[in-house]
């Protein structure tokens, strides 16, 4: 190696060393993890001084929590309370109108029985003072409904003999059903010439007798209205007739 070489090298013109002491890792980890606690603890220290300058709290956060479930409970229980109250309302708005329709339905039944009572104190009234003889015999009160069971139908009927002629009145009765079926109008005969017990349509009687019963029509038949004939017992001529419509 030249001499010029060493004299810079290890001369006065040679670069400075320095001579620092070497430390061991662990504590260089353990100076890290101080630094680290130390930023954080800053960082938790600011944000709780922001939040309390903020107004912020964690007891009166907390407080306010419990507040709102204790509200949150109370309201629910209110709820299913008005629930309660408002099925049992409801229950007995039912009731309320179901007894003011059965209540509707009582008065429309007296109505109707009033009206008959009347009808029948004429009738008895009229028996007491006699018709006059065009009136011997005669058909009132007949009726036509629907029954219950579809494709059925119920009729009724008072038959009347003014006193004068109060002789007992034998004789039979005959219905005369009148339907559309298919557009096309057709006719039933009661009693059919096939029923087994035809009693039912048979007369006796003096003053007066009810009669009523029941007939049934084809599927998709319509009845537009029912007769009756009345003929007396060995006749083959109608004595009175009389014609009515579904009511």
């Amino acid at each position: 190696m030249p001499l010029k070489d060493l004299r810079r090298r290890f001369g006065i013109a040679a670069p400075r060393v320095t001579v620092r002491p070497q430390v061991p890792w662990y504590w260089r980890s353990l100076s890290i993890v101080l630094l680290v606690s130390v930023f954080g603890f800053i960082a938790w220290w600011l944000f709780e001084t922001g939040r309390q300058v903020a107004g912020f709290s964690a007891a009166e956060a907390a407080g306010e929590l419990q507040r709102l479930r204790e509200l949150s409970g109370r309201l629910a229980r209110e709820n299913e309370e008005l629930r309660a109250r408002t099925a049992r309302a409801e229950g007995e708005l039912h009731m309320e109108r179901a007894a003011q329709e059965d209540l509707a339905r009582q008065i429309k039944a007296l109505i109707q029985e009033n009206a008959q009572l009347k009808e029948d104190l004429a009738f008895f009234e009229s028996l007491t003072s006699g018709v006059g003889p065009e009136a011997r015999l005669a058909v009132r009160r007949f009726t036509l409904e629907r029954d219950i069971v579809p494709g059925e139908f119920r009729y009724s009927l008072l038959l009347v003999q003014a006193p004068g002629h109060a002789k007992q009145f034998r004789g039979r009765l005959q219905f005369v059903v009148r339907i559309r079926q298919n557009g096309r109008e057709e006719v039933i005969i009661l009693p059919g010439p096939d029923a087994q017990d035809s009693s039912a349509f048979h007369l006796s009687f003096k003053l007066f007798q009810r009669v009523e019963g029941r007939f049934k029509v084809p599927p998709g038949a319509t009845v537009e209205s029912l007769q009756v004939q009345v003929f007396r017992e060995g006749r083959s001529d109608a004595l009175v007739t009389e014609t009515t419509k579904l009511s």
